[in-house]
Formats: C-alpha cells, sequence, structure tokens
C-alpha cells in the first residue's frame, strides 16, 4: 500500500459540514478540526448528523466504498420522538418506503435505556409528556437523510442521529471532535471490506426472508 495515502476516521460534532469548504461564515467545517492535506470525506453525515466519518486521499477506495453494489454495513444510534412499538420495528427491518423507494432490510433493535453519549450541543427540543427513545438501525445502504425518512415513515421523528460505525470501524476511544489514522490492522481489512460486505449483505436479507 502506498505511503503517501492517509486514511482517517473523525468522530463530527452536531452543526459541521461535511466537506472543508466553509459556504457561510457560521458554518464550521472539516477544517477547523482536521489539518490534513487532500483528504476527503467517504460518504458524509448531514450537518445535523453526528459521529464517525471515514476520510482518505484515495480515490480508488472512494469509488469502492460509495459503490451500492458492495453495500457495507453502517450503524446508527437514532433518538426518536416517543417509543416505537414491534410494529414499527418490524416495518423497519423489512423496508419502508420513502420517496418511492423501497428501503434494504436492515438490522434494528430498540435500547432498554438511554445511550452513554455526551449530551448534544445543542440539546435537542424535548417536547413536554412527550417521552423519547433510542434505536440502533445498521443499514447497508446510504440514501439521502435516509434514517430520518425511514423512522418518519413508520411515525417516529428523529430527534438525534449518530453514526456508531462503518464497517469494522468504531468510535471507541476517539472523543467527539478528534480524529486518528487508522490502524494497520483496520487498514487492510478496509481494503477487503467489498470482498467481506458481499456476503454480510445477503446474510442480512436471508435473515428478513
Amino acid at each position: 500500500m502506498a505511503n503517501h495515502y492517509r486514511y482517517i476516521i473523525f468522530n463530527k460534532p452536531y452543526g459541521v459540514l461535511s466537506q472543508f469548504t466553509q459556504e457561510t461564515p457560521k458554518h464550521r467545517t472539516l477544517k477547523d478540526y482536521i489539518q490534513v492535506p487532500d483528504v476527503y470525506p467517504v460518504g458524509r453525515l448531514d450537518w445535523d448528523s453526528e459521529g464517525l466519518l471515514l476520510l482518505t486521499n484515495d480515490g480508488q477506495l472512494q469509488h469502492r466504498l460509495a459503490h451500492p453494489r458492495f453495500g457495507h454495513q453502517r450503524t446508527y444510534w437514532v433518538q426518536v420522538e416517543r417509543i416505537p412499538d414491534a410494529d414499527a420495528i418490524n416495518k423497519l427491518q423489512a423496508g419502508v418506503e420513502i420517496q418511492g423507494y423501497r428501503t434494504q432490510p436492515a438490522q434494528v433493535r430498540l435500547f432498554s435505556e438511554a445511550t452513554h453519549l455526551p449530551e448534544r450541543n445543542p440539546p435537542i427540543r424535548f417536547r413536554q409528556n412527550i417521552p423519547t427513545s433510542w434505536l440502533e438501525m445498521t443499514l447497508t445502504e446510504g440514501k439521502n437523510r435516509q434514517v430520518r425518512r425511514m423512522t418518519a415513515a413508520v411515525g417516529f421523528p428523529t430527534l438525534r442521529l449518530v453514526r456508531v460505525s462503518i464497517a469494522h470501524l468504531n468510535l471507541d476511544g476517539l472523543h467527539l471532535g478528534e480524529w486518528r489514522d487508522l490502524m494497520p490492522s483496520e487498514l487492510e481489512f478496509l481494503h477487503n471490506l467489498p470482498k467481506n460486505y458481499k456476503n454480510v449483505s445477503r446474510t442480512i436479507t436471508a435473515r428478513r426472508n
């Protein structure tokens, strides 16, 4: 593997654009946190989402990971309004219609208690007398604002969205706003990821049928 390539994971805070170019003076961007030249995000997280973002200057790897054919897993912790029932969970798992598209089967579970994530800054807007709950959702696709549209489609709007893993990469030990280079073992797996995850996608589908 060429030594000039960089592979970075970043724990993106809320309100940060997944790009290095500032669009307005009020926007924070990746440039405020990462001073590494010529790396770019693989995929993206919306400005109002938090969590794991992968960046690299390896264009070939970026292309492979972005291709829908490979369908690597992305896991999100999702705070929603109210407490989803079994019917809503089943619909999310089987796939729901969003903007004329039916989502692929997903792994979805309801947390029995709140996560140990730090408070968001700014905090979410709580509605008096309306509870919130947390879901863990693992998808193998990444449509625009997909998680938010999926939970809204079953009647439980998303209040907070944190990506906690991409394939084998996770946020363990990485504080908000911090980044690090991938370790050699992570990098080796990443380069083999399309091969590894073609079978994972089929396994998820089989479990739902």
